[in-house]
């Protein structure tokens, strides 16, 4: 993937009118997309959930954005220049677009969402990745100013990804915390209802700036958790898109000629997390045994169909600046002999908890409770809801008593860039309730090298310091690193525009559903 790089000069960045394609026909549709979990929260700033910033992207925007190749575009800004010393950036934003509400989108509107998320006492998840900005200053209507409290060479990444979308400052003051409940912003449709656990629905927003869109009338995207009953709504009619699609399924659906079945590429390493603050896995030798006493092949065949296959490192190729390396092999025999070495000739009983609860997750956790076992690692395991994964993984707050052994898990560094795979998952600064260490993970070798790579622009030179990073942590193995999967979704032939972005979000700036 070629990597969005800022210099130390203006950054220019124009639309082309292939950014959204030719100018639509009219039309008065209704699309429904069937997707896999309830939404946690309506608020982009206050959600760690792909599927709900991805929904977002319907009533908010921000000031940049990825395309769906993860390649960063503007929206609400034009253009962006860094300042000599890389601590500031001054943006030029779009003239003449209002917010649903009538609100004007300018400068101060920009500053208010970004003061709101670096405001700790409002308690916003995604804090952390604001963190590093001193301060937000008007310089006019269209022009704003920000201030870095370091250089961070990933910046415009982070304000691309769909956490950074700017809301109505109206709305916000109206509704405080409750915003979550009722999303205004620049987006091409306009919130109509949320109903958790069942779906959200928006409508065309009329005043949409960008002349000609949306092209349909209205959007559901509706919760359907179980794998079979999503696939036979796009069968039916129900649905004119489902995602994920049952991997068991593709086969199947294929032969429907009215039905178009896409294995897409994916930036999503599944992997198992083990806290290296408690035995046996505080030494690597029980977790490199771990990592050998899986047959990787075997996984994706038996829990993806066949669309995934090994990971090919530490980070996902197609993000960048990952290293691609070798997969683990799959050798029991080395697996007992390092228990054996570890003082665990017999093995050990743990506990593997997953961090999700639909139907593929289920059969991730009981072959890996199969293969563990067969190097005498005894594990029971746990598919954990919503709630109880906040609860007793991301919520714990403190390390020594955190009760996560072996944690199956999944991760899309949605800016594109190194840093979202490393700095949350396997940085000292990143264990929970921070960000999503779950295996309490700490190198200072690894530490550093991923502060000086968010301290330099030179390809080169970050490049190393990433591969220094990546290198250490595969040798330390604090994950059984298992598979990269394949985006599998199915649609209506007649639906178009809408696709799966590589790191599982959405694209739908063109969704179009023909006669």
């Amino acid at each position: 993937m070629k990597h969005f790089k800022i210099k130390n000069s203006i950054l220019a960045l124009s639309f082309a009118a292939g950014i959204f394609g030719a100018l639509p026909v009219m039309a008065s549709e209704d699309v429904t997309v069937a997707v896999e979990i309830a939404l946690d929260s309506l608020d982009p700033y206050n959600t760690n959930s792909t599927l709900a910033q991805a929904v977002g992207k319907s009533y908010y925007e921000g000031l940049f954005q990825f395309d769906k190749d993860l390649k960063v575009q503007p929206l609400l800004a034009e253009s962006a220049q860094p300042g000599d010393d890389g601590l500031s950036y001054t943006i030029k934003l779009r003239d003449g677009v209002k917010f649903q509400d009538g609100t004007d989108f300018n400068a101060e509107a920009v500053k208010v969402n970004l003061d709101r998320v670096l405001d700790k006492s409002n308690g916003l998840a995604r804090y952390n990745q604001f963190s590093r900005i001193e301060k937000v200053d008007v310089i006019d209507p269209l022009t704003v100013k920000i201030t870095l409290k370091e250089p961070f060479s990933a910046f415009v990444n982070a304000l691309a990804h769909p956490s950074a979308m700017m809301i109505s400052p109206t709305a916000l003051k109206k509704w405080g915390k409750d915003i979550t409940f009722h999303p205004v912003g620049t987006g091409p449709f306009e919130f109509v209802d949320w109903k958790p656990a069942e779906y959200v629905k928006v409508k065309k927003f009329d005043g949409y700036w960008n002349k000609g869109y949306p092209k349909i009338d209205t959007l559901t995207f509706r919760t359907v958790t179980d794998n079979n009953t999503r696939a036979a709504m796009v069968q039916t009619g129900e649905a004119q898109f489902a995602y994920p699609l049952p991997f068991e399924q593709a086969k199947l659906l294929e032969k429907n000629d009215k039905l178009e079945v896409v294995a897409a590429p994916s930036i999503i390493a599944r992997y198992i997390s083990m806290n290296m603050l408690h035995k046996p896995f505080d030494d690597v030798r029980v977790r490199q045994a771990i990592n050998y006493a899986i047959n990787k092949e075997a996984l994706a065949k038996v829990a993806f169909a066949g669309y995934a296959f090994p990971s090919q490192g530490v980070v996902p190729q197609g993000v960048a600046y990952a290293k691609k390396m070798d997969p683990w092999p799959y050798d029991v025999k080395k697996a007992k002999e390092l228990l054996k070495e570890a003082g665990y000739p017999d093995g050990f009983s743990s506990t593997l908890w997953s961090a999700y609860n639909d139907g593929t997750s289920a059969k991730v956790v009981q072959f890996l409770q199969q293969q563990l076992g067969q190097v005498g690692i005894k594990v029971s395991v746990e598919l954990l809801e919503s709630g109880q994964r906040v609860q007793r993984v991301q919520s714990a707050k403190d390390p020594e008593t955190a009760p996560v052994r072996m944690y199956y898990a999944g991760w899309s560094a949605s800016t594109g860039e190194a840093d979202w795979a490393l700095r949350p998952l396997l940085a000292t600064s990143g264990w929970p309730p921070v960000f999503n260490n779950t295996a309490y993970y700490s190198n200072k070798k690894v530490d550093d090298a991923i502060e000086k790579a968010l301290l330099t622009t030179d390809d080169a030179k970050k490049q190393a310091l990433y591969d220094t990073a990546q290198d250490q942590i595969w040798k330390d193995a604090p994950w059984a690193f298992l598979t990269t999967i394949k985006l599998l979704s199915v649609h209506n032939k007649k639906l178009t525009g809408f696709n799966v972005m590589p790191d599982g979000s959405f694209q739908f700036q063109d969704v179009d559903l023909n006669p």
